[in-house]
């Protein structure tokens, strides 16, 4: 099994308190190997010991028994993560403000059509396969294109990183 890169939705950020030290002991104790984590906006970096989908569901339900909310993990190979931050279709004005969004499944069609017809104003966005692209105008603090606002119009959750996480999670999950 290789190195995953496990991104948990919405953590340490309205009171939903992930401790990185027990994330890595959630992991172990689902058999992780090569267990990391990133700051702590739950990224880890493991090897799963079993299908990396059934170690998401598996973490998902850790964390909801342990703490007591749902939360979504969405992994990727590094791989699949290094091709998202290639693909990312819009130039790289500020890095902080342009964002891979990992979905948790790829939308519909009629979802991204629908989506891809609304304004957020200066804010840019693309659906690629199982990735939403941004690039923010100001930030995403202050856009509109909230996630909220994208799992309702995609039909799916996911969560985002911005291009200096996501370059610095493939080389660590690399080395």
């Amino acid at each position: 099994m290789a190195q995953r890169v496990i991104l948990i939705r919405a953590v340490n950020v309205g009171g939903a308190k992930l401790p990185m030290a027990e994330l890595r002991e959630l992991a172990a104790d689902l058999g992780a190997t090569n267990i990391s984590t990133y700051i702590a906006s739950g990224n880890l970096l493991c090897t799963p010991a079993d299908d990396p989908a059934a170690f998401d569901r598996a973490l998902e339900k850790a964390i909801t028994d342990r703490y007591g909310y749902v939360r979504e993990v969405i992994s990727r190979s590094v791989d699949d993560l290094a091709a998202a931050l290639a693909e990312h279709p819009f130039d790289v004005v500020e890095p902080k403000y342009s964002y891979v969004y990992c979905l948790t499944a790829v939308p519909a069609s009629t979802a991204v059509t629908e989506f891809h017809k609304r304004d957020f104003g200066g804010d840019e966005f693309k659906v690629i396969g199982d990735n939403l692209h941004i690039r923010y105008e100001a930030g995403a603090g202050v856009s509109k294109l909230t996630a909220p606002v994208i799992a309702k119009g995609l039909g799916v959750q996911g969560t985002g990183r911005n291009l200096r996480t996501v370059e610095k999670l493939i080389e660590l999950a690399r080395q």
